[in-house]
């Protein structure tokens, strides 16, 4: 990843500033958005002066479609971009209302679509492209009806980008990751003891009886950024603990 530049959305905590962690540790030049400013103001302190943290909210049309010359003003190119930003919350069929609907395919599809769409006259020929979606694309999994569907999409949405974007050169691909301790449990609008019963039944239900790490997704995430999945595209990468073989 030496002198390559690598934009990650939603790279302030979890998954995503794991992921810059490892790539800025390898020698790419970093660039992460996020829209809390305690974690944008974290992010900055943990990854030092020479990565751009800049505040960008997915689920805001205008800030998905302003990303590509936001971060146009500090690279004229990129080599990669992990499309991670993403937004969960776990309730009865019944009891989700239009509110989460609009907020969760906002943040996880439309603002991952334009978001990619703004980034195409900054993204070299060749590149990488890696959306993160979840196991839970592949699983009826309870309480899970909205996300479950956007992750759904945004798988749909790799195989098709991938299509369009190989004349270009560039590669298209996705992650579904299985149950991850990251701080989005904390977001889900459950009780600290729920969230403990979900990682207890979700490493339950993994080959593996654990829930996975965070680094352990930012290794998967490099694989397919790097010219080591250069003949990989179109492709979804399950990491999950072998969840949905039980």
């Amino acid at each position: 990843m030496k002198n390559k530049t690598i934009l990650i959305t939603g790279g302030t905590t979890g998954i995503g500033l794991a992921t810059a962690q490892l790539l800025q540790a390898d020698g790419a030049r970093i660039i992460v958005t996020g829209r809390n400013p305690d974690t944008l103001a974290s992010a900055r302190a943990t990854l030092g002066k020479a990565a751009v943290v800049i505040a960008s909210d997915s689920g805001s049309l205008a800030d998905a479609r302003a990303l590509g010359s936001e971060v146009g003003k500090h690279a004229s190119t990129i080599d990669g971009v992990f499309l991670n930003a993403g937004v969960g919350k776990f309730a009865p069929f019944q009891d989700h209302t239009p509110e989460e609907f609009e907020s969760m395919f906002g943040i996880n599809v439309r603002g991952l679509f334009f978001q990619l769409q703004s980034l195409l006259a900054i993204l070299a020929d060749p590149s990488s492209v890696v959306l993160n979606a979840s196991v839970v694309a592949q699983l009826g999994f309870p309480g899970a009806s909205i996300y479950s569907a956007t992750k759904a999409a945004v798988v749909s949405l790799g195989k098709t980008l991938a299509v369009e974007l190989a004349p270009r050169g560039i590669r298209v691909n996705t992650i579904s990751p299985g149950p991850i301790a990251t701080p989005i449990y904390n977001k889900l609008g459950m009780t600290p003891e729920a969230v403990k019963g979900f990682e207890d039944t979700m490493a339950a239900q993994s080959l593996l009886k654990r829930v996975g790490r965070a680094d352990e997704i930012a290794r998967a995430a490099r694989f397919l950024l790097s010219e080591d999945s250069s003949y990989v595209t179109g492709s979804e990468l399950l990491v999950d603990g072998g969840v949905r073989l039980t």
